[in-house]
């Protein structure tokens, strides 16, 4: 009897735990932190902070961006989640835009991104990373949250949504990767091994090309250059070793890990940006030629994507790339402010 009462108990437990959804537990501190924090010494728009939690049997950091309202306070806290070639720093007009319009503003670097940890070993999933973020969040004792997610960020908001459903009030998705599944359209599988070396390849003059080609519809404006310079500050800094690393195990995860095929269960009203002259396709530069022609048709697969979200709204800017939050700053907060006040 007793036993069969403390497994009860257990079970109970458990079960409100599965239901508020398990997430990090950790301490949060403001600093005085290195100049060159976790390789990283570019110089952000806001004060960063650091969460502290163990995660895979390490201690890591998580640095983060906390921006309260510069106006009458709304009550309620947005959350930015940024790509796989960008930091917290990159959403700075839309941080402007939020706390301007009475939001509390998250923005948060992920693990193995810019200021936070390079773990030296690492089981990057989607899953993992939504784990680390609803924890910092919880930390800081933020309930419900509009999530806003762009690239790879927008995958893990996908993600997030699913993980969390009853912690989200609205979801914007800003071009999110993985729109299709690549593997399943024949992009080969390569090693993280190899994955590494392409990253160990990366350059100055290799990032900006490649964003100006996807990223800005092969346009380039002098204010785009400081975020090549935050990227290429973290390639060539202190951590540059684990962090090429880190980033070849995260190209693998975003191959390996589709979401295209879960967007039906989002039950969050959605909001989906694209920029229609977007080409980003995980995997496309190493594909069959007859293959990379089929992908990243963002245009085309955007719109069939919202289709399979039970409550979603596209918005499409016809001659943006992939990075609109960038390139059409104040047409891109006026779109996703627009919808938020709906």
């Amino acid at each position: 009897m007793k036993f069969s009462t403390l497994a009860a108990g257990l079970l109970s437990a458990a079960g409100l735990a599965f239901a508020q959804g398990e997430a990090a537990t950790g301490s949060v501190s403001k600093g005085p932190f290195p100049f060159d924090l976790n390789g990283s010494n570019f110089t952000y728009p806001y004060p960063v902070n650091v969460f502290t939690f163990t995660s895979q049997q390490q201690k890591l950091q998580m640095a983060f961006m906390d921006v309260k309202p510069t106006c009458a306070p709304n009550g309620q806290t947005a959350v930015l989640l940024h790509g796989k070639n960008f930091c917290g720093a990159t959403w700075n007009s839309t941080i402007v835009a939020l706390a301007g319009a009475g939001y509390r503003v998250i923005a948060p670097d992920q693990v193995g991104w810019c200021k936070s940890s390079k773990p030296e070993s690492y089981q990057f999933s989607l899953n993992q990373l939504a784990w680390n973020t609803r924890g910092l969040l919880n930390t800081l004792g933020i309930g419900n949250i509009t999530l806003i997610g762009h690239s790879v960020g927008g995958m893990l908001s996908t993600r997030f949504a699913l993980q969390y459903p009853n912690t989200i009030d609205r979801l914007v998705l800003v071009d999110p990767v993985g729109l299709e599944d690549y593997v399943e359209k024949g992009v080969p599988y390569v090693s993280i091994d190899t994955d590494i070396a392409a990253e160990a390849a990366q350059t100055f003059a290799a990032l900006k090309g490649y964003e100006q080609s996807i990223y800005y519809a092969g346009q380039w404006d002098d204010s785009y250059t400081i975020w090549v310079t935050m990227l290429t500050n973290v390639y060539f800094g202190s951590k540059r070793a684990q962090f090429i690393k880190n980033q070849g195990q995260i190209v693998d995860m975003v191959l390996t890990s589709p979401v295209v095929q879960y967007f039906k269960d989002v039950v969050s009203k959605t909001l989906l940006i694209i920029g229609d002259q977007d080409k980003v396709a995980i995997g496309a530069n190493w594909s069959p030629p007859e293959v990379a022609a089929n992908l990243g048709h963002i245009s085309v697969i955007g719109p069939q994507v919202c289709d399979t979200i039970p409550d979603c709204t596209l918005y499409q800017f016809p001659t943006l790339g992939h990075a609109p939050q960038i390139s059409a700053p104040s047409n891109f907060t006026r779109v996703v402010l627009d919808w938020l006040e709906q």
